[in-house]
């Protein structure tokens, strides 16, 4: 997000209009933080039925009788987020995402495991940064057993629109550094102990793979280069340019460890750089949102952020999940509503 004609940079300033991108203390303030800090059968299921929704709001204007022409659950779309109309706007989609679906939708195909059966063989970075969320899924550390599981689905949904085993493999990476940083048992470890622990759970869901040395090799370069005394913008072109997903996240995870008390400071670090910087700052969003909480992020980046409203509702609405009553009835029809019946929930009045 440099501007060599202007030798212009991100700087410590409140956002402008639509330049707002951000990202834990409790756990509702930790999902808060890393969904604002990056702008739910199986997951991967659910994922790749909303990603199609996702596609029309690219293709089509916004219909706001889409509730009313709806006689089921599903009948018109899958996610109530179509209710939102600030989301049918085209923003600069990437090209293989886009491919992906669209191929999918012409052959409607049901695919159960993504990696096993890629669509490209693409490593950009659009997978590792949808998948943030998947680490805050169940609610809590798990075993570790559960949180491989969870990390295989991230990789799972990466797969959806990114074949190449470098961009499914960072994904289950990143899943593991925001549910490991959000639920754990007793102390939470230290975030670098936190990334090694992702490494470590990559090499062991993906051992054999010709990429995983690689992998690794940039995770160790990210850490080691967080601890010297070198700039920031020396050190993350040693990285590389974030096009891809491993250099993504490699850049993200030395922002927040060089940076992991200050998410400002780690904000402009990561957004400052010749390669794919917005990438880059929004995968650094999520891992140090996390690690912050929403209420560790300065206020000056929670302004003017679109829908923000809608983000924090999400969040919220992952944290609480589905609850019943004593009597065993639905606790909450905001809830059954946006996510059984995939519609915004408006109160009767």
């Amino acid at each position: 997000m440099q501007r060599e004609d202007r030798n212009e940079s991100v700087s410590d300033t409140a956002p402008t209009e639509n330049n707002g991108r951000n990202g834990a203390k409790d756990v509702r303030d930790a999902i808060r933080g890393s969904l604002i800090g990056g702008a739910a059968g199986e997951p991967r299921d659910y994922v790749a039925r909303a990603y199609q929704d996702w596609l029309r709001t690219q293709e089509e204007p916004f219909r706001r009788e889409r509730n009313e022409q709806d006689n089921g659950m599903y009948q018109n779309g899958i996610s109530w987020l179509l209710d939102v109309p600030e989301l049918f706007a085209a923003r600069a989609p990437g090209i293989t995402c886009l491919n992906a679906l669209e191929k999918a939708r012409r052959s409607n195909e049901q695919i159960e495991d993504y990696i096993r059966n890629p669509r490209n063989n693409s490593k950009g970075c659009g997978g590792v940064m949808r998948v943030a969320p998947v680490g805050l899924h169940g609610g809590r550390p798990g075993s570790e057993e559960t949180r491989l599981q969870r990390d295989m689905e991230a990789a799972q949904i990466a797969a959806i629109t990114h074949g190449h085993s470098l961009g499914y493999m960072p994904a289950a990476m990143l899943c593991h550094i925001v549910s490991r940083t959000v639920f754990h048992d007793g102390d939470r470890p230290t975030l670098k102990t936190i990334v090694l622990e992702a490494k470590d759970a990559a090499q062991k869901l993906f051992a054999g793979d010709e990429n995983l040395p690689y992998l690794c090799e940039l995770t160790d370069r990210a850490v080691a280069l967080s601890e010297n005394a070198d700039g920031d913008l020396d050190n993350i072109h040693l990285l590389g340019e974030g096009w891809v997903a491993e250099e993504a996240l490699a850049i993200a995870i030395y922002c927040a460890l060089r940076h992991q008390d200050d998410f400002s400071a780690a904000l402009i670090a990561s957004v400052n750089h010749k390669g794919d910087s917005d990438s880059t700052g929004a995968i650094l969003g999520n891992i140090l949102g996390a690690w912050v909480g929403y209420a560790g992020i300065d206020e000056k980046w929670k302004t003017d952020i679109e829908i923000a409203d809608v983000i924090l509702e999400l969040a919220d609405d992952l944290c609480d999940g589905f609850t019943v009553t004593e009597r065993g009835d639905a606790g909450d029809p905001a809830w059954i509503s946006k996510y059984v019946y995939g519609q915004a929930y408006r109160q009767k009045r």
